[in-house]
């Protein structure tokens, strides 16, 4: 992505991070949890990819078509599984967020996307980060404590942890956008 390197980097390292605990709910014993953990994992390691500085290190001009490519079936993916389940509609949002993401960057690699021009911020920009900032702010208010049941719980089935890789990709989700 566009903009300076260190927040880039922190960015890379929040979104590897969310990727690899979503990898570890992937073992948890609630089949739902596996389900959802496995489409975040791809998105947090897929985001992390993406928004490697583009001063530091310049992706391939075949990185930006495979990331559109790979995100558009996810975007199937979770469109298939809204039909059972609603949830999957943020999903959805999410992967076709980041086809968007890899289509303007494709088409513009060397510059500012959609910005420096009288337009402003492009509309579907707009639309998405309205979109993200009001799921932030929704999931941020869920991650109040609640009070917590018995038993010992493995670290996969903690969902308030689940809760929390969510918001910290949505707010990178946020970051990206802000930088596209």
């Amino acid at each position: 992505m566009h903009g300076p390197a260190s927040p880039g980097w922190l960015l890379v390292a929040l979104c590897t991070a969310t990727g690899a605990y979503c990898l570890l709910r992937m073992r948890s014993t609630v089949e739902e949890q596996r389900r959802s953990a496995g489409g975040e994992a791809l998105m947090g390691f897929g985001m992390a990819a993406m928004a490697v500085p583009a001063a530091v290190v310049s992706q391939p001009s075949w990185a930006w078509p495979g990331y559109a490519v790979l995100f558009g079936s996810a975007a199937l993916r979770a469109l298939w599984a809204a039909r059972r389940e609603p949830h999957h509609l943020h999903h959805l949002v999410g992967a076709s967020a980041m086809v968007y993401m890899a289509v303007v960057m494709a088409a513009s690699p060397g510059h500012h996307a959609g910005h420096g021009g009288p337009s402003g911020v492009p509309l579907l920009t707009g639309a998405l980060l309205l979109y993200f900032t009001g799921y932030v702010l929704l999931s941020g208010v869920r991650l109040v404590p609640v009070t917590a049941g018995g038993g010992t719980v493995g670290w996969g089935d903690r969902p308030e942890l689940a809760r929390a890789c969510r918001l910290s990709m949505g707010i990178a989700m946020v970051a990206m956008l802000l930088t596209l």
